[in-house]
């Protein structure tokens, strides 16, 4: 090959190329082998290869030089592509790294830099192991031992009136009282040992499995659990501090490990015993054995320390006082209370603390000492109230609300409390002679007020008082049916959903239905429903006049229940519950064992006081509904709780499906049943309510600016039951229309006194109208009588009541009011009847249901008595 058309040989020591092929500098006398090369002896590509083609480049150099082998050479040196290449691949070895912990590890490649090295592994778990003893070894130092009478007072909680003023500061001074060991009855440890943590007396004082699920259901963000053994229980109640941290659960282990390492079994089991809260702000078991049984703990009986070691299970539900929440009623807790002492007692014959033998002698449940309380006439009641609502807002417990420190803003209007309270006191003082009638003694009132334009709960009157011994606040009881006030709730279904007549189209309250005695109530098919005794269901009224067809306006003025009977299954039962609960009515109470019954329709459920008010009041807020609350704010160590907004209002029904309702109850009013309250000077509405054996009677009644709930009942304290108040107050029965519409009236005219009365929206024709054509009028053949009508079955022959003319006129009675006109159902009214009536049949077939229901009649009259409830 020519001269000219040589390159000139390179240098074997360096230049630029041999920078990129990796060659060796000057030094090293040969240059580096290409990637392959190593076939070839080493000093093949040596200084001697001059010649004139020598040194021209083969194709393997040119494959594996330049820049492409430079960036290979760059990703072999920092563990790239290629594995597990020899050291003498013509790329240089790793340098060793000195460094304390060798991760990623410098002498690997790809994959397993990144596997750590058992060296690695193992003193990462010692050097874990040794932080850990260290750490427990500060925390076990840092923490003491707690002392039951150095345990911090707790605090007070202060209730507020809806003006800022103090209602009341409860709780600041724990009633404690500290008994050593030798003091506590040995049935009162073996009944908490065996109820509570039956391995104590061999345990570490510690449950890790316990603690590891209260840090996951931390972690989850859900609700702690509290220690699960008597040692860790112990120690938490020596803090009244009840957030749930991890530092807090660190340190209640702490304490706990100590605990068992430096007191005895015994101590540890007094400390708990002596910390403990009992209920009746008793704090500890000689505070507990006072309050409950009057005596000190060591002469606790057996009966009663297991009664005691019952309570530890939580007060709130098992104190047979009652407590905080629906659940919590002093029937349901005195059943559980009783429950849990037997279930104790087995307990301890399970465990060895108790023979056989000395179980069979203990049988009888404790009598309990009369409780006590400082909380005067409502006060008690509405603080109840209260804290209800904020435990269900916070999620705090009865128990953690007891330890203090919450600063409560309340609805309670402090006026109209006091204003109620005389309106109730009033009425009861000239009504009830208890030391001269039996059947004037176990009478209850209960009364609540709710703002329809907020859902706020300004007033209630809840009974005699904590301090006398009431402690079932009636405003918010669940056991009173509420008869016919539950009517006009299935008027607004038959507005807002129609029946099966006007294929959902909303039925007008003109529209016409038999409104007879003993009316047959007929399914969707028209055929016949049938009662227990296999014979047609028929409805029972006040009395057996013969209304005939007539306007449901009309039936609702006169409280007849046979057309609302029949409403209600034209309407379909499921639609009443469903417009009942979007007014606030609660489903659990509904009477289930009615659910589906023709009853239904004539309140035979059980919503309290304040939830009959709340639903009032979406009728007088033209269908707007309002959740009835009692707190506007909670401050808790200078911090505002962040759950406390008032709630918002949603439309549940209609606008002027609400303003009908309305229009029917102002009739009511001026009219009808609660004819009482008509002169009261400005807008009202409202229905009455009497129910089956004259077991309760309600009036329910609003304006535009308060809707208000009374109930009047008699119950037995013993077994829990209503109880009838035929011959109460002197008369033969009692009504909606008189006593509760009378405390209603004496109320709403002070609280209302210096209110801007505003006329209710007018309401505009609505719906279809059914069987709109009158029946003849048929010539009456019998005079009825005001007395009321005894209690007849389907099958009875019905005869005209006999008059009364020797009976003395109480001044409570319906009879003694001028404006009354009359008697129930089954008699004359002022309020005059349809065009026409008729004892003919319904026309219209109703949907299925079955079983049997209520009588009724309007709230003047007595309650209906075949099944049912009157107004």
């Amino acid at each position: 090959m020519s001269e000219h058309r040589r390159k000139p040989p390179q240098p074997q020591g360096g230049g630029r190329a041999g920078a990129r092929r990796g060659q060796p500098g000057p030094s090293s006398g040969r240059r580096a082998a290409p990637r392959g090369a190593t076939e070839f002896p080493s000093g093949s590509y040596g200084a001697g290869h001059q010649g004139s083609d020598a040194y021209a480049p083969t194709g393997e150099e040119r494959s594996h030089g330049g820049r492409a082998e430079a960036r290979r050479a760059a990703q072999r040196s920092t563990g790239g592509r290629r594995r597990n290449a020899p050291a003498g691949r013509g790329r240089a070895t790793a340098p060793t790294r000195n460094r304390i912990i060798d991760y990623p590890r410098a002498a690997k490649y790809g994959w397993r830099r990144w596997v750590p090295s058992w060296k690695l592994v193992a003193g990462m778990f010692i050097g874990f192991l040794g932080s850990m003893v260290a750490v427990a070894g500060i925390g076990y130092a840092m923490v003491g031992v707690p002392n039951p009478n150095r345990t911090a007072l707790a605090q007070n909680n202060v209730f507020y009136w809806a003006d800022g003023s103090q209602m009341a500061a409860t709780g600041g001074q724990t009633n404690r009282q500290i008994v050593t060991n030798a003091e506590i009855p040995k049935a009162m440890k073996n009944a908490v040992v065996a109820a509570e943590n039956a391995s104590f007396y061999t345990d570490k004082g510690v449950d890790p499995m316990g603690i590891a699920r209260a840090l996951a259901n931390m972690a989850r963000g859900g609700q702690t659990q509290g220690g699960s053994t008597i040692t860790q229980q112990f120690v938490k109640n020596t803090y009244l501090s009840q957030e749930q941290t991890l530092s807090r659960k660190f340190k209640e282990l702490f304490i706990s490990i100590k605990v068992g390492s430096q007191l005895s079994k015994d101590d540890i089991l007094a400390g708990y015993l002596n910390t403990a809260y009992y209920g009746r702000n008793a704090y500890g078991i000689q505070a507990a054995a006072q309050a409950y049984f009057g005596v000190d703990a060591k002469d606790l009986s057996t009966e009663q320390c297991v009664f005691l070691a019952s309570l530890l299970k939580g007060p709130n539900l098992y104190n047979p006082d009652g407590g905080v929440g629906a659940n919590a009623t002093p029937e349901a807790n005195t059943a559980r209370a009783k429950e849990r002492w037997n279930w104790i007692l087995d307990r301890m014959v399970e465990v060895d603390r108790m023979s056989p033998a000395e179980r069979a002698k203990v049988k009888n449940f404790p009598r309990l000492k009369q409780k006590t309380s400082s909380l005067t006439g409502q006060t008690g009641y509405l603080i109840d109230i209260a804290k209800d609502f904020v435990a269900k807002k916070t999620g705090l417990t009865p128990e953690q609300l007891e330890q203090g420190g919450y600063r409560i803003y309340t609805t309670f209007d402090k006026t109209r409390v006091e204003e109620l309270e005389v309106a109730v006191k009033k009425t009861q003082k000239g009504f009830l002679h208890p030391d001269k009638r039996e059947k004037d003694k176990l009478v209850q009132f209960g009364a609540a007020s709710v703002d329809p334009k907020s859902g706020a709960i300004v007033a209630l009157y809840g009974g005699e008082g904590y301090d006398k011994g009431h402690y079932t606040n009636n405003a918010n009881t669940q056991g009173v049916p509420v008869g016919s006030t539950w009517k006009p709730i299935v008027l607004a279904a038959a507005m807002e959903y129609g029946t099966y007549q006007t294929q959902g189209e909303p039925l007008s309250p003109m529209a016409r239905y038999n409104g007879d005695d003993l009316l047959v109530i007929r399914n969707q098919q028209g055929e016949p429903i049938m009662g227990a005794d296999g014979k047609p269901f028929r409805q029972k009224n006040e009395g057996p006049r013969a209304w005939g067809m007539i306007t449901l306006r009309k039936a609702m003025e006169q409280s007849i229940n046979s057309p609302f009977a029949q409403l209600g299954v034209d309407v379909g039962l499921s639609k009443t519950r469903e417009v009942a609960k979007s007014i606030g009515i609660l489903p659990e109470s509904f009477d289930k064992a009615n659910l589906n019954n023709v009853s239904f329709s004539l309140g035979t459920s059980t919503p309290s006081a304040i939830r009959m008010a709340d639903a009032y009041a979406t009728f007088a807020a033209s269908g707007e509904h309002y959740e009835p609350y009692s707190v506007v704010k909670v401050v808790k160590d200078g911090q505002e709780l962040p759950q406390f907004e008032a709630p918002k209002g949603s439309q549940a029904m209609e606008a002027n499906v609400a303003d009908n309702v309305t229009d029917v109850l102002e009739n009511v009013v001026k009219n009808g049943t609660a004819r009482k309250i008509a002169d009261i000077g400005f807008p009202a509405a409202g229905k009455t309510g009497t129910t089956d054996k004259n077991k309760s009677a309600w009036f329910v009644g609003y304006t535009r600016e308060l809707s208000t709930a009374v109930t009047l009942f008699r119950t037995d304290p013993a077994e829990g039951k209503l109880l009838s108040m035929n011959g109460t107050g002197g008369v033969e029965s009692i009504h909606g229309g008189d006593i509760p519409a009378q405390i209603w009236k004496d109320y709403m005219s002070q609280a209302l006194k210096n209110a801007d009365h505003k006329p209710f929206p007018e309401a505009q024709p609505l719906g279809k109208i059914i069987n709109d054509t009158p029946s003849p009028t048929p010539t009456p053949t019998e005079t009825v009588q005001e007395s009321p009508t005894p209690t007849p079955t389907p099958s009875e022959t019905l005869t005209s009541p006999s008059p009364t003319p020797s009976q003395t006129c109480n001044g409570w009675s319906w009879k003694c009011d001028p404006t009354t006109g009359g008697t129930d159902v089954g008699g004359t009214t002022a309020g005059g009847t349809d065009p026409g009536t008729s004892s003919s049949p319904s026309p219209s077939p109703s949907p299925s249901v079955s079983s049997s229901s209520s009588g009724g009649g309007k709230g003047n009259g007595p309650g209906g008595f075949l099944g049912g409830t009157s107004g």
